[in-house]
């Protein structure tokens, strides 16, 4: 199993970036799919989640009305897109899967939300 994410950046306080992690060695479409994020100094929280073909996505209140999750199971990648960025939302974010009972994290990518 392997989950790579890319789309990180500066972004100023109010604008946008998508997120995209790219997954192979199992069966993408049979899974869930969540994004987390770790801030400086902080424990790593849980973002948002969806559902193996889609229908279901679930987002913490933090973000929600925000954060947009999303999947092309054609192509094995999730997305997160996020507007309205604030300095809050500064982390690297990360990718995660549950696969035969383990947990496999991505490498991450900084967002950083500044003027």
């Amino acid at each position: 199993v392997q989950l790579v994410e890319f789309g990180g950046g500066v972004v100023q306080p109010g604008g946008s970036l998508r997120l995209s992690c790219a997954a192979s060695g199992f069966t993408f479409s049979s899974y869930a799919m969540y994004w987390y994020r770790q801030a400086p100094g902080k424990e790593r929280e849980w973002v948002a989640s969806i559902s193996d073909t889609g229908g279901s996505t679930y987002y913490a209140d933090s973000v929600k009305g925000r954060f947009t999750i999303s999947r092309d199971n054609a192509k094995n990648t999730v997305y997160l897109q996020m507007n309205s960025l604030k300095p809050e939302d500064t982390a690297v974010y990360y990718c995660k899967t549950t696969w035969r009972s383990r947990d496999y994290w991505g490498q991450g990518t900084q967002v950083t939300v500044s003027s």
